[in-house]
């Protein structure tokens, strides 16, 4: 078949439609994944073409895939953290959509609580086991797309359903009919397609799902699913474990259109960030995301970190409210007792915490020098100098004026005669064996001691009541 590309503006040729390869053997990939070795990066130096679509999004699935891996929400907590994501993703809804179970009375009590918060993005949809009474449950609570399990690699297929490819294939079809029939929308999630054989089972598979939505006019969806985190971004990489690949045989051979196509990564060989810009950008609208890339093992795709990416490859925060990132960090830590490991990026302590001396001088003659962008003003986050002994005397002055909030005349000079008294006396504390950094309350404390009056002058200023201070 040729046809034309308006995307392109050129007559394309399509004249490969896989078939079912119905094998007798499962097909592992055993030189790739040889188990007892760590999983090769085959390359076969086919570049597929970059191909970013009109629009890309963000989903998300702290609800169903992420809670899984702590201790369960509650529904007041799911209701909180969903109206954040509202406010995090803006009135344009670059956080679309939003992923629940309807298992249990909690959570259908917590599906009805984010409802009542009436908010337009992200539209709420579900999870649910190929059964009758769960696609009851959908039904019952008008929820209109639902995520349905279809694993695709031979692991799965042979070792954990004991079928064949075909029999998982008209298994599959045959849940995604009923759900058709009761015109609920189908969100197939390709389970563990980095180990999957992509033109002997996915893309025939996709095809017959395809031709469901034309004829249903439903348009049912395929989330490609690197369950164990295995996918490569790398140019060339070879099947099953090309991201790019997978991307450009969904769209092309299977013809799934790209707003009917997302990706869900894992993190267990540090690639989910990256898969998941790779995915966008080769035809991917949709990437799904946990907040906090909290999730089994290593966790999923952080929303938060393709909330930034999405800034970088688009150029515009169109709507997002990247401050709403620390609220949910804050949220997490404080309402939830979930501890954020300390150098998590955007979110942990300390991201953007430095205890250099010469970090900190640079950061004081300006900040952007040492910081990646203006995390005061849009994450709600300036940067921060712990103290210790290798602050000097730069540190204490970029603590002094973070902490008690000075700016133009009234900050701390590193030059000045507080500073050297400060130095002196923290030099006093690690001379007697101190190894640890220094609290806020211990400096403050010093700066009290060194001179009270001046000390009066910055908690004024801190508390927005003062106007100036002497150096």
């Amino acid at each position: 078949m040729i046809y034309f590309n308006e995307k392109r503006n050129i007559l394309e040729e399509h004249i490969y439609a896989p078939e079912l390869q119905d094998v007798r053997e499962p097909e592992l990939f055993r030189e790739i994944f040889e188990y007892d070795s760590i999983p090769k990066i085959t390359f076969n130096n086919r570049i597929a073409p970059m191909n970013p679509p009109d629009r890309i999004w963000i989903t998300d699935s702290t609800f169903r895939d992420g809670q899984q891996a702590m201790s369960p929400f509650t529904a007041d907590q799911i209701a909180h953290l969903f109206r954040l994501l509202s406010k995090l993703g803006g009135e344009n809804g670059v956080i679309r959509q939003s992923e629940f179970f309807l298992y249990t009375e909690k959570d259908r009590l917590a599906v009805g609580k984010c409802r009542e918060l009436g908010l337009r993005f992200p539209e709420i949809t579900s999870w649910i086991r190929a059964n009758e009474r769960d696609f009851e449950f959908v039904r019952e609570m008008g929820i209109k797309e639902t995520g349905i399990l279809v694993s695709c690699s031979d692991y799965h297929i042979f070792k954990k359903m004991n079928m064949t490819r075909k029999q998982a294939m008209d298994k599959y079809l045959g849940i995604v009919k009923k759900a058709l029939e009761r015109g609920i929308i189908p969100r197939c999630h390709f389970e563990d397609i980095t180990r999957a054989d992509i033109y002997g089972f996915v893309i025939p598979f996709a095809n017959a799902l395809m031709q469901l939505s034309r004829e249903s006019g439903i348009p049912i969806k395929i989330r490609a699913c690197d369950t164990m985190g295995y996918g490569i971004s790398h140019a060339g990489s070879s099947f099953p474990r090309s991201v790019q690949g997978i991307i450009y045989g969904l769209l092309h051979y299977a013809q799934v259109p790209s707003e009917q196509l997302e990706w869900h990564g894992h993190n267990d060989f540090y690639r989910a960030v990256i898969n998941s810009t790779t995915a966008w950008l080769y035809g991917c609208a949709s990437v799904n995301t946990t907040l906090l890339g909290i999730g089994e093992r290593t966790g999923n795709t952080p929303l938060e970190a393709m909330a930034v990416e999405y800034a970088g490859i688009r150029g515009t925060l169109d709507g997002m409210d990247l401050r709403v990132i620390t609220e949910i960090a804050e949220y997490f830590e404080n309402e939830m007792g979930y501890e954020i490991p300390d150098k998590t990026p955007f979110v942990g302590r300390n991201f953007n915490l430095t205890r250099a001396g010469i970090h900190a001088d640079g950061l004081l003659k300006d900040e952007e020098i040492y910081n990646i962008f203006n995390t005061g003003k849009l994450l709600n986050r300036p940067p921060v100098v712990a103290i210790d002994a290798f602050s000097g005397l730069a540190g204490i002055a970029f603590w002094a004026n973070n902490y008690y909030r000075l700016d133009g005349a009234h900050k701390v000079d590193k030059k000045s005669a507080v500073a050297a008294e400060i130095k002196r006396r923290v030099d006093e504390v690690y001379a007697a064996g101190r190894n640890t950094c220094m609290s806020d309350a211990e400096l403050d404390e010093m700066f009290f001691e060194g001179d009270p009056k001046l000390h009066a002058e910055l908690m004024s200023l801190r508390t927005g009541s003062g106007k100036k201070h002497r150096k």
